[in-house]
């Protein structure tokens, strides 16, 4: 009966050793499953085009400058990637096209351009509609994340929708820079001075006399370029639809030597500032290019910021026609 006893307990404890034995030999012949790859992705900021490829091919023409662009490389496979482009601050209406450049000897190019001027198309272009504010633009490409990020040469251009494509021409670009690369800071600065309806802030004797709604303001940007110079921009906001704002820089004058007694000279600067600036009913906006160097607009020159009524015929002698009026970048 003893016996009995004692060998029960151990048959128990042989079948559980087994049991574990069985568990253990199941776990260490499950596969490991293999680990789902990291896709890749990266961010490349580009800023307007002030200059930064050639010093002096600085965009030149109407568009505001406030236009950014962003390109999002995403990696789909080991032989596909996605390029995302974001455009910031767009035109409403304005088509944008969008393009990939490959990189050339400019002493082979019909242009002497750095680039070839028919677009990748495999890489990079697309086109699309603005809307006042982001604009998206994507394109799935057969060529691996490393080849687009270290192993494609090649320029990213926007085109400027106001003007008819130019691919010889650097100044119509809004944005170029090296394609699905980081772009060095430039540091060019820059000035932003704010203005706001005529209410006699000069001479309360200049006050504006007329029909336009006082709610009209406006905003002036000195920009500093590549080469020197600089690019003059102005805006103005609660404009009338379908007028014409002529916007102008008066040199300052001593009132006893001009003709009229006015503390300007009559005749607008035309290398500094004369934009013509046609109303939308919103924020209407132009630019030019100056000799001058932004630098000698915001520290040394002396001249006034002037904003002519287009309910009015224009007359440099009466500053009450003037919808805005303030001393120029101060």
């Amino acid at each position: 009966m003893k016996k009995k006893r004692i060998l029960l307990p151990v048959l128990l404890l042989s079948f559980v050793v087994g049991l574990q034995s069985c568990k253990k030999e199941e776990m260490e012949t499950t596969p490991t499953p293999t680990p789902t790859p990291t896709m890749m992705s990266s961010t490349y900021n580009y800023e307007f085009n002030n200059g930064q490829v050639v010093s002096t091919a600085a965009y030149d023409g109407m568009h505001m400058d406030n236009l950014m662009a962003a390109m999002n490389v995403e990696e789909l496979s080991s032989s596909q990637t996605k390029i995302t482009v974001t455009l910031s601050n767009t035109v409403s209406g304005e088509m944008y096209m969008v393009h990939a450049h490959d990189a050339a000897d400019p002493t082979t190019t019909p242009n002497g351009t750095p680039y070839n001027e028919s677009p990748n198309t495999t890489v990079f272009t697309q086109m699309g509609n603005g809307n006042g504010g982001d604009l998206v633009l994507t394109q799935t490409v057969n060529m691996s994340y490393a080849d687009i990020t270290t192993m494609y040469d090649g320029f990213f251009v926007v085109h400027d929708p106001m003007q008819a494509i130019n691919t010889a021409d650097i100044s119509t670009y809004l944005v170029v820079g090296a394609f699905a690369r980081d772009q060095a800071a430039t540091g060019y600065s820059s000035m932003m001075y704010a203005y706001d309806f005529n209410t006699g802030q000069i001479d309360p004797s200049f006050a504006y006399s007329g029909t336009h709604a006082n709610t009209l303001n406006g905003m002036l940007k000195v920009q500093e370029l590549a080469d020197g110079t600089s690019r003059v921009s102005v805006m103005l906001n609660n404009t009338m639809n379908g007028e014409m704002y002529m916007v102008h820089a008066h040199d300052a004058a001593d009132p006893t030597m001009t003709p009229n007694g006015t503390p300007y000279n009559e005749t607008p600067n035309t290398g500094l500032c004369t934009l013509m600036i046609s109303g939308n009913g919103s924020m209407a906006g132009a630019s030019q290019m100056s000799m001058m160097s932004a630098n000698d607009i915001m520290t040394t020159y002396q001249g006034f910021f002037v904003v002519h009524d287009p309910l009015q015929a224009i007359d440099t002698t009466d500053p009450t026609t003037y919808v805005m009026l303030g001393l120029f970048a101060s």
